[in-house]
């Protein structure tokens, strides 16, 4: 197979380089991210050792791609057939397959936790058939593909065995991802249409749309850009494959730090400068007052962090001023 793009020792150093700054990028976002789940004593455990998971993953294929360079460049450059472009290009070494392997894991564990966050937001096992079996396909793939690799002599990733796998694995996380983010989307867009009526406050839901949009569009252009350099036999694939691992864990960790670093500026914002109608709201309060019976849907997301609308519907009994009529029911 006749290989497109840069040579693989060097494709390999540029890869393992930039994972390197993502993967510095990725501690920042852990720790933002365990304070963002910790700052307000409300621990969610599952939520938490997925994080720490998807940490440990990506410092185990980083370690795992330093070793595979001290391999390749030092250790076996004059012993190995081809020298280091002939080693990195070899897909049966064990570094190689231990890398793929993480990959596998890093894959599963970041799309089962978007999986869970749609059942979660729309709280029916039926939407998330259809992105279960996807999950299940891609991961029964994910396992298989390093086998077919470690089994290769000399070969590379290229070959007609282990490329259906590839492509099956990269096209099978594709469609998980943007069918499971598009759910998710949809539905909280769809209970902000909902409330945006009845809101008594300025507070609003599509800050949280679009971090998950964002999250989506890294996640998915990254996969995308992969699938198409595998298709066209081009090296700069690995290069993706690579950065990929600390990307999954950083758009995980987007959510909470992103969404708790809003609600924390908000409410001392709220505080410190108060708005120019509260004195007069104050006097309002003074009033006489009848209580008005309204059903708002309230929904608290299971990571952690509470998006504030929901499924399930509670009644609130809230105090209403009127000005020239009496209390009112919704």
């Amino acid at each position: 197979m006749i290989l497109t793009g840069l040579p693989m020792d060097s494709t390999t150093l540029i890869s393992t380089t930039l994972e390197g700054i993502l993967y510095g990028f990725l501690v920042l976002m852990f720790i933002g991210t365990m304070w963002a789940m910790t700052y307000k004593h409300d621990v969610n455990r599952p939520i938490i050792l997925v994080a720490v998971l998807l940490f440990i993953l990506s410092t185990a294929h980083i370690i795992v791609d330093i070793i595979r360079l001290e391999n390749g460049f030092i250790k076996y450059r004059n012993t190995f057939p081809g020298g280091p472009a002939a080693f990195f290009q070899d897909i049966s070494q064990p570094t190689f397959f231990t890398k793929n392997i993480i990959y596998a894991f890093q894959t599963m564990l970041g799309d089962g936790v978007l999986i869970y966050r749609c059942y979660v937001v729309w709280r029916s096992i039926w939407i998330i058939i259809l992105p279960s079996l996807l999950w299940c396909s891609c991961s029964a793939a994910t396992l298989v593909a390093p086998y077919y690799a470690l089994q290769a002599t000399g070969g590379d990733v290229f070959t007609d065995k282990t490329r259906v796998w590839v492509v099956a694995v990269l096209a099978l996380t594709l469609s998980t991802n943007l069918i499971s983010s598009g759910l998710l989307a949809y539905r909280i867009w769809m209970m902000e249409r909902k409330v945006s009526t009845m809101r008594a406050t300025n507070g609003t839901l599509m800050p949280i749309v679009r971090v998950l949009v964002d999250a989506a569009i890294i996640y998915s252009g990254m996969l995308l850009a992969m699938l198409i350099c595998f298709l066209l036999d081009n090296n700069v694939q690995f290069i993706m494959q690579d950065m990929i691992i600390p990307i999954i864990p950083i758009a995980f960790y987007m959510v909470f730090v992103r969404i708790t670093f809003r609600n924390t500026t908000h409410n001392y914002v709220s505080t410190v400068y108060p708005s120019a109608g509260s004195d007069e709201r104050e006097r309002n309060l003074q009033l006489p007052t009848q209580p008005m019976q309204i059903h708002i849907p309230q929904w608290t997301h299971r990571d952690g962090i509470s998006y504030g609308v929901g499924n399930q519907d509670q009644t609130l009994i809230c105090k209403a001023e009127f000005k020239g009529f009496e209390g009112a029911s919704v």
